[in-house]
């Protein structure tokens, strides 16, 4: 890649592609090396750097193509692929991946999964269970700084291996948290909790709304809970077939106490900051998420949107983030599934998509 893409390039088809369906799984080395291969700056915070980038999350682009007539809806076009392609991975025809439609700016963080409670549930819940993690955090509006309403999300994704130089393809598990999908006032992702299940307080959203209501109406019809994403991914991660799926209703991520405060206000350059000294390549840091699950809560709409009460969290790990990296990769060529929707989340066969396709209504 010569040349990276100014805020105003188009978007680019956002559909299923041949290098989707071809996806058998990948290597831990191969994501990494693609995700520090082109750093915005070459040493965060380093005096010569340049400043990051923001692309724009636009109404006009979650809503281009809806008119018929016109090109593909693309928003459309975008959720399916979210739900339906497992790639880890998605470089496109020349190389340069896809513009995100939502969550543009993120910063991309990479350590190890460690379950270290028992607990009843299967796969990477289990008790010992240690995988390579990666994770892309953003703040789900076009300008990151802190001072404004943010939706702090983490994408996170999870190798079946702690051999970062492992040979062979292995499939990925890959989860959707989330604090407030319309945005909150919290000044750092210290004190966010993040869920799978996370509150949606619409008008926090301010002149996004057209988008956060064309997100909701697209996931309803496609996947059905479009503000609830289920676990079972972690839950069948390296499970023995013949055994049956076990997976909490709720997880939580939450920043472990003892991190040193961040003055950063760009959500980006704020996680950098746990991990690394400005100006210094080498990581000084580790930063820590206190893995916690749950299976009673209650869900309420409200006037302002939707309200999740969950009540007994068991605290069964941690995440801990040794590197990071803020890149074009990271924006453009990372690439997490959303999970979909099942009626009972331990079911396979229970599931609304199947084959590319929703098949069941209910």
């Amino acid at each position: 890649m010569s040349q990276i893409p100014g805020p105003e390039e188009i978007f680019g088809s956002q559909g299923i592609t041949q290098e989707d369906q071809n996806y058998q799984g990948s290597r831990f080395s191969d994501v990494n090396a693609a995700l520090f291969a082109n750093p915005y700056q070459k040493i965060w915070g380093g005096p010569n750097e340049p400043p990051l980038p923001y692309y724009k999350t636009t109404n006009k682009s979650t809503y281009a193509g809806i008119l018929p007539g016109g090109r593909p809806p693309q928003f459309a076009l975008a959720a399916i692929r979210a739900l339906d392609s497992s790639a880890d991975l998605r470089w496109g025809e020349d190389g340069r991946g896809f513009r995100r439609l939502l969550r543009p700016n993120g910063v991309c963080a990479l350590g190890t999964w460690q379950i270290s409670e028992d607990n009843p549930y299967t796969g990477y819940f289990q008790n010992g269970s240690q995988g390579l993690a990666i994770a892309r955090i953003s703040a789900g509006v076009t300008k990151t700084p802190w001072g404004i309403r943010r939706s702090y999300g983490l994408f996170l994704k999870i190798f079946p291996t702690i051999d970062e130089n492992h040979q062979e393809v292995l499939p990925t598990a890959n989860v959707i948290l989330a604090d407030d999908l319309g945005g909150t006032t919290a000044s750092r992702i210290t004190g966010a909790a993040l869920t799978n299940a996370p509150h949606v307080t619409v008008w926090n959203r301010g002149n996004e709304l057209p988008t956060l209501a064309q997100e909701g109406v697209l996931f309803k019809f496609l996947d059905l809970k479009p503000s609830v994403r289920q676990v079972y991914p972690i839950a069948e991660l390296g499970k023995p077939a013949g055994v049956a799926t076990r997976a909490p209703e709720f997880m939580r991520l939450q920043m472990a106490p003892g991190h040193p405060a961040s003055e950063e206000g760009d959500v980006r350059d704020e996680v950098m900051s746990y991990i690394f000294d400005k100006g210094n390549p080498v990581p000084q840091r580790t930063l820590s998420f206190d893995i916690s699950v749950s299976d009673h809560g209650k869900r309420a709409l409200l006037p302002k949107g939707e309200r999740q009460t969950i009540t007994d969290w068991q605290t069964i790990g941690k995440v801990n983030f040794n590197n990071a990296v803020v890149s074009y990769n990271g924006d453009f060529v990372i690439n997490f599934r959303h999970p979909t929707w099942r009626k009972d989340r331990n079911d396979p066969d229970s599931a609304l998509r199947q084959g590319g396709k929703r098949v069941k209504w209910w």
